[in-house]
C-alpha cells in the first residue's frame, strides 16, 4: 500500500496561503488596515487568528463572513 507523504497529510483541507489584515484591505477595497484591527477588536470582522505576532485569516472564513453579512443586510432590508 502506498504511504502519503507527511507533508501533503498534514496540508490536505488547508488553504495555500493565509490571508493577512493587508490583503483584506486590498479585498475590501478599505482605506486604512487600521479598519481591519478594529473590527477584530470590536468582533465584528472576519475572524482571524495569531500566528507569532502576525494575524492571519483563513480564506474560507472569510468567504463565510462575507456570505454572512450579505444576509444579514437583506433580512435588515
Amino acid at each position: 500500500m502506498p504511504r502519503t507523504p507527511a507533508i501533503a497529510t498534514l496540508r490536505d483541507g488547508l488553504p495555500d496561503r493565509y490571508l493577512s489584515p493587508e490583503d483584506l484591505v486590498t479585498l475590501f477595497g478599505l482605506e486604512s488596515v487600521e479598519t481591519i484591527y478594529t473590527w477584530r477588536k470590536k468582533r465584528t470582522g472576519p475572524p482571524g487568528f495569531r500566528v507569532g505576532k502576525h494575524i492571519r485569516y483563513d480564506p474560507a472564513a472569510v468567504r463565510a463572513w462575507v456570505a454572512q453579512q450579505a444576509v444579514a443586510e437583506a433580512e435588515a432590508a
